[in-house]
């Protein structure tokens, strides 16, 4: 049915992360290097997370050879992190994620978008199918559920919302401190206004694209720079947000200790990024603390134990939906053997009846209906438990190669059809 093959914050440090991360450019060559291999592809991608879900019952090995190729990643890296789930297991996983209970932060409000938007460069690649798209839709619904029939999401943590937490904690005085956004993406986004709304003293924003920044800024009060000037905004921070989607650090170690020369104030760097936006490195220069997504975990842990008790209802809501999804799946998969098993048996009562109304002779029209009656109540009654079975019962993949066995479903030879005679899965009434 489905195969997921996966990393997260879970099962990878930081700089394994890093290392097998998409660039958002190479996104569509990774889709459709796994749909050309696979027949579809959706890559969900997340600062925690990197997952590649193709549609059948793949080989993991298969599955990492197309995303190597596609994302020009190290193999050996990829073999090292990327996890295998199958059917219901990567159904109930992604549903899990949506909800907000495999998050760094338990029931992060960011999720949800990023599923959608996952889904959505899957369509736009043209590598979506009708499997994946039932899906991540179902997905979308059971994250909404869940925060709508679950406290999990009440007070609307992020991890840039974490971030700034962070920042509040480390830098009581907001009012004084000279904030430095280094990205204008969504991340960057959430986290300049969330500093704005708590009264930073001032915000400014470096982004690749000075045009972006310099959008964001003027929405909230801040400056922009270009890219050339972050060495000079980060002399004058005194705390660094790095949320930028580089392919690179933005600040390297150089730069930080050019801008750090002969300064006593304390920097705090808090960096969400994948790849991260400024080098780890800067953590050995005086007076700067450093932290990144690994270093939030102790804090996401906090708010993971406020939540918890909501954990056990939104994972019950996930079950039921995964079952939901599962059931739908074995109803479509047996459908082409419940049409072939009516098809057959209705080609084999009408014929059985046009001979025996031969051999009856003249019937009335009265009769002619009784015989006829009889025959598809015979059908119908010994069709029922056989049709029930394939439908309700579980480790339908047996079932179905019974029926299809005992009925000569498959066989090369089969009865010659009355003209007229109907067929497919409403042939049997």
């Amino acid at each position: 049915m489905l195969t997921l093959v996966g990393t997260s914050y879970q099962r990878a440090p930081l700089e394994l992360r890093e290392a097998v991360a998409v660039e958002g450019d190479a996104l569509p060559a990774v889709l459709r290097a796994l749909a050309e291999r696979f027949g579809g592809a959706t890559v969900l991608q997340t600062c925690n997370r990197l997952e590649l879900y193709v549609p059948g019952a793949q080989e993991r090995a298969a599955v990492l050879d197309a995303f190597a190729t596609g994302a020009a990643v190290d193999r050996a890296i990829a073999e090292r992190v990327f996890v295998l789930e199958r059917d219901r297991e990567a159904v109930a996983h992604l549903y899990a994620v949506a909800a907000g209970i495999d998050s760094l932060v338990l029931g992060e409000s960011e999720v949800l978008g990023q599923v959608r938007g996952a889904f959505s460069a899957a369509v736009s690649a043209g590598v979506d199918d009708a499997l994946l798209s039932r899906l991540f839709h179902t997905a979308i619904r059971t994250g909404r559920r869940a925060r709508t029939e679950t406290a999990i999401g009440r007070l609307g943590l992020s991890v840039p919302a974490l971030a700034v937490q962070l920042a509040r904690m480390r830098v009581p005085e907001l009012a004084r401190a000279r904030v430095l956004v280094l990205g204008a993406g969504e991340a960057g986004s959430l986290a300049a206004r969330a500093l704005v709304e708590r009264g930073v003293g001032e915000l400014v924003v470096v982004n690749r694209s000075l045009e972006h920044g310099a959008e964001l800024a003027a929405a909230l009060g801040g400056r922009a720079l270009p890219l050339a000037q972050i060495g000079a905004a980060l002399g004058e921070a005194d705390i660094v947000i790095g949320a930028a989607a580089a392919p690179w650090p933005l600040v390297d170690v150089a730069t930080a200790a050019a801008a750090r020369a002969g300064s006593e104030r304390p920097l705090l760097v808090i960096d969400v990024g994948v790849p991260r936006v400024v080098e780890p490195g800067v953590a050995a220069l005086a007076g700067v603390a450093y932290y990144d997504l690994d270093a939030l975990q102790a804090l996401a842990a906090e708010h993971h134990a406020e939540r918890a008790g909501e954990v056990a209802r939104v994972r019950a809501i996930v079950d039921e939906e995964a079952e939901r999804f599962v059931a739908w799946w074995e109803r479509l998969r047996v459908a082409p053997t419940v049409a072939a098993l009516g098809e057959r048996a209705e080609r084999l009562r009408r014929a059985e009846l046009e001979r025996t109304l031969r051999q009856l002779g003249e019937l009335g029209e009265r009769e002619r209906y009784h015989v006829e009656a009889l025959s598809r109540t015979l059908v119908r009654r010994l069709l029922h438990e056989p049709i029930r079975t394939l439908q309700e019962r579980g480790a339908r993949e047996v079932y179905v190669d019974v029926v299809r066995r005992l009925f000569a479903l498959d066989a090369l030879e089969a009865p010659e059809r009355v003209d007229g005679e109907p067929s497919g899965p409403d042939a049997v009434p």
